[in-house]
């Protein structure tokens, strides 16, 4: 173990001192900031040399972050249990019988979610609701289904206190999905966020228009390609967190992300950009990555340990990495600028085609890459279009068009998007505030999905421009909530935290309305 600065435990101190006197945390937040305090002041991995003048950086000049991971994980950052497996065997651990009934079967999630720990200490993935909870409604008629449905979201929003918490929907249409869509309507919820596996062959439009009026209503569900995920990752994807393609029974040991504007700064030109300080980090960055990995299977004991993986809800084998990235936007102006050109990202196709340049020699590099722990996705981690902290100023997640600079015509700035989504397995996505008239006409939202997932869009999230829940990056929080945090107020869930500082630094509520 690497010992630890005196200034660095000074600092350590006076934060964790911060965060017990805090006004605006609940007793629950401020226990999982202390725990993250804790972790920080512990280096048990072998760590590449030269990471710590990548990462222990301010934004402006950061190339690698570990998004709060730590030196020590002791659990995988992401963890996608078989919830179907758990309610056909129930779980000697939890001391829970397989449910019999809608009841039990809610119970029974319900329980089963406050063992489900990851990166936020909360389920970043709550299953495939309809599909579980289905079989459960036979016996009871609409209206009671409904309330079921209404007290068991209601029991998820105000106990998992983090929109990372994610369930999925489809393909298929079922009467539990549908009621469902109809609850999260009335409840206007930030938690659960919810993703539809959309394929037209598959997906009814009766049950996609009800996703859409649930959408402009609630900010959810978003729609998969699934098609798209399927060819890539199987029929056992889920979505999780923000926008996540992972593996079922499996899920992913770690995420950390490049920003490729702070990597642009450091590069003389657009050669130096691509023959040494893009390999550089990529490079600092995997390694990173594999000594994490390394600890969490060799060291930490979770996967001989954890009830998850020994009765068989999850599997160490099916388990991948996220090799993430920010910042495209701003690397390709950077560089542009470099070289005396005056194109930019977006709305130039110079620029974009330096865009897709950059990502095939991601891609090349990843590809090349191997990891003996990432056995699922055949030794190589998993591409991310990573969403943004709230820290973030001048980083744009992933590789959208920076706010306010969105192009006029909606098609084209689908066209944009349709030249980066096919890199990200793990995930991409745009987002689109949808102008309140939209709600009379939910078939046309509905023709942009058909339409983008023919062009190899992968994921695409929308609301009501005068929703109260928004979409920050991947993740939903309540206009109303934001607020009440900035005058000073404690609010339920921490997410909020981070909605703020998008909405202050990101401009995430000043997106072109379409």
């Amino acid at each position: 173990m690497k010992p630890i600065t005196m200034e660095r435990v000074e600092n350590t101190r006076q934060e964790i001192l911060d965060t017990i006197k805090s006004a605006t945390l609940t007793h629950e937040q401020k226990v999982c900031t202390l725990a993250g305090k804790a972790d920080s002041l512990l280096e048990v991995l072998d760590l590449p040399e030269g990471l710590s003048e990548l990462l222990d950086q301010p934004i402006e000049t950061q190339c690698i972050c570990d998004l709060f991971e730590g030196h020590a994980p002791m659990r995988p950052r992401y963890i996608i249990p078989d919830y179907e497996k758990f309610m056909k065997e129930g779980s000697k651990f939890l001391q829970l019988d397989p449910p019999q009934d809608i009841y039990e079967a809610i119970n029974s999630l319900l329980i089963f979610y406050k063992h489900v720990p990851s990166i936020t200490n909360f389920p970043v993935y709550v299953g495939a609701l309809d599909k579980l909870l289905d079989p459960y409604l036979k016996d009871v008629d609409d209206e009671t289904a409904k309330k079921l449905l209404k007290l068991f979201l209601i029991h998820v929003d105000r106990t998992i206190l983090d929109s990372f918490s994610h369930a999925n929907l489809g393909p298929e249409p079922t009467r539990a999905g549908r009621l469902i869509l109809e609850v999260e309507r009335e409840l206007e919820q930030a938690v659960p966020n919810i993703t539809l596996k959309y394929d037209p062959e598959i997906t009814d439009d009766d049950f996609a228009i009800e996703a859409v009026k649930t959408s402009l209503k609630s900010a959810k569900p978003s729609f998969a390609n699934h098609k798209m995920f399927t060819s890539e990752l199987g029929e056992d994807y889920v979505i999780a967190s923000c926008y996540n393609g992972l593996k079922l029974g499996g899920g992913s040991y770690t995420l950390c992300r490049m920003i490729l504007g702070n990597i642009a700064k450091r590069a003389k030109d657009l050669k130096d950009f691509k023959e040494n300080q893009l390999p550089y980090v990529m490079d600092i960055m995997a390694r990173y990555m594999d000594a994490r990995i390394k600890f969490e299977v060799e060291e930490s004991g979770f996967f001989e340990n954890n009830f998850l993986a020994k009765e068989g809800f999850i599997h160490r084998d099916r388990f991948t990495a996220m090799f993430g990235m920010v910042g495209m936007a701003e690397c390709v102006n950077i560089l542009m600028e470099k070289e005396g050109k005056a194109g930019r990202y977006g709305h130039n196709k110079e620029a974009d085609a330096l865009g897709v340049e950059i990502m095939e020699q991601i891609k090349a590099f990843n590809d090349a890459h191997t990891n003996p722990y990432c056995e699922v996705t055949g030794g190589h981690f998993l591409l991310h279009a990573q969403v943004g902290i709230a820290s973030d100023l001048k980083v744009s997640p992933g590789t959208r068009i920076p706010i306010g600079e969105e192009p006029e015509e909606l098609l084209e700035h689908l066209r944009h998007c349709s030249l980066f989504h096919k890199y990200f397995p793990s995930g991409t996505g745009d987002i689109f505030p949808i102008d309140t008239t939209a709600h009379k006409n939910p078939e046309f939202i509905l023709d942009i999905v058909k339409g983008a997932f023919k062009e190899d869009l992968r994921y695409l999230s929308f609301y009501a421009s005068d929703s109260d829940v928004i979409r920050i990056t991947g993740y939903l929080v309540k206009r109303s909530e934001i607020e009440k945090l900035r005058s000073g107020q404690a609010v339920l869930q921490d997410t909020t935290a981070l909605g703020l500082g998008a909405t202050d630094n990101g401009k995430v509520q000043q997106r072109r309305i379409r």
